[in-house]
């Protein structure tokens, strides 16, 4: 189990039960919408209303501790921010899976060519088709 409260705290905010719930829902079932993140909270706080759920999960964003991942034609997903991965995800049922990878490594074999000026800070890389399940 993570230390939530320590995880929190070292990114500059406030340990409270909302927030904590909101990450041990995510980190329960790895990605999960806005509306998913929700339903599973309320279970726990059924007085927690969306906006509160909305209004924690872009401040966590911004305080890096949530990853959105954009999903093509459906909600993105949230995941708590990890180690350099890849997502694989599925255009139909909209399962993701994560693939880790030596970033630096990765990235340079890309031969990607250097913006003058521009500091890459960040990257996020999401590879788009279907499952096995779905395929």
């Amino acid at each position: 189990m993570r230390d939530y409260i320590g995880f929190l705290q070292g990114n500059n905010l406030k340990a409270t039960f909302q927030r904590i719930s909101i990450l041990k829902s995510i980190d329960k079932h790895g990605h999960m919408n806005i509306d998913e993140i929700y339903d599973d909270v309320k279970e726990q706080n059924p007085t927690l209303s969306l906006a509160t759920i909305y209004k924690n999960i872009i401040l966590m964003q911004e305080n890096n501790i949530l990853v959105e991942v954009p999903i093509v034609n459906k909600k993105s997903k949230y995941e708590i921010r990890k180690s350099k991965h890849i997502h694989y995800i599925c255009l139909n049922c909209a399962s993701i899976e994560d693939y880790e990878i030596s970033f630096d490594e990765q990235v340079s074999s890309l031969n990607l060519p250097h913006k003058e000026g521009f500091e890459v800070t960040d990257t996020q890389i999401n590879l788009y088709g279907y499952c096995s399940k779905c395929h």
